[in-house]
């Protein structure tokens, strides 16, 4: 027996094994390749667009600031001023050795325009959250963190290294060839059906 579902025929075999038809192949193999374009450009407009209205963004690479921003989640970062820093905002700034870090204030010093932070995941002996070893000037603040999205920071991480612009290429080629070749060698509907409705239009 043969089952259509959203364009897709496909059947089951003796063993129970989902089997498609050529025409659901063809059908299968177009709505990956929608897909897969869709899923890139969605991913290009989310790194993007919001750089157009003021966001940098950044990827979460350690689990010092876990549960709050987890490990490969991506952090929108705005621009502020220094002074509008409060207490509790998670804020990335460059180390002194140059590193980009996301971690939560806990002390504003106005007079000495720094800033103390600390990773809420990073507990002392006694389970009480460890303050970073250094302040931070507000020479070296990047900014406030808006919000983060979980995970895409792993597959943004992943796409703009070569291997994986690379990949991501080489999938979408294949695809898109693979449904521009189906396309050619495989009717939309079924040859029987096809010259039952010519042989209905020659009927006078």
């Amino acid at each position: 027996m043969w089952l259509t579902l959203e364009g897709i025929e496909y059947g089951l075999d003796e063993d129970g094994i989902i089997v498609l038809t050529a025409r659901g192949l063809k059908h299968f193999i177009a709505f990956l390749s929608s897909l897969a374009i869709v899923l890139v450009i969605a991913l290009a407009a989310a790194s993007f667009v919001p750089r157009a209205f003021g966001y940098t963004l950044y990827a979460v690479l350690s689990g010092s600031m876990e549960p709050e921003l987890p490990v490969g989640s991506m952090v929108f970062v705005r621009q502020v001023e220094p002074t509008d820093i409060a207490v509790g905002d998670n804020v990335t700034f460059y180390r002194s050795d140059g590193a980009v870090v996301t971690h939560q204030v806990y002390e504003v010093d106005p007079v000495a325009q720094t800033i103390s932070t600390q990773g809420i995941a990073n507990k002392n002996a006694d389970g009480t959250i460890m303050h970073d070893a250094e302040q931070t000037p507000f020479s070296r603040v990047i900014g406030v963190v808006s919000f983060c999205v979980p995970y895409l920071g792993f597959v943004n991480a992943y796409c703009t290294t070569m291997p994986g612009l690379l990949v991501v290429v080489a999938i979408l080629a294949l695809l898109v060839a693979a449904s521009i070749v189906l396309d050619r060698m495989v009717p939309d509907e079924p040859a029987g059906n096809h010259a039952r409705a010519h042989a209905g239009e020659r009927r006078p």
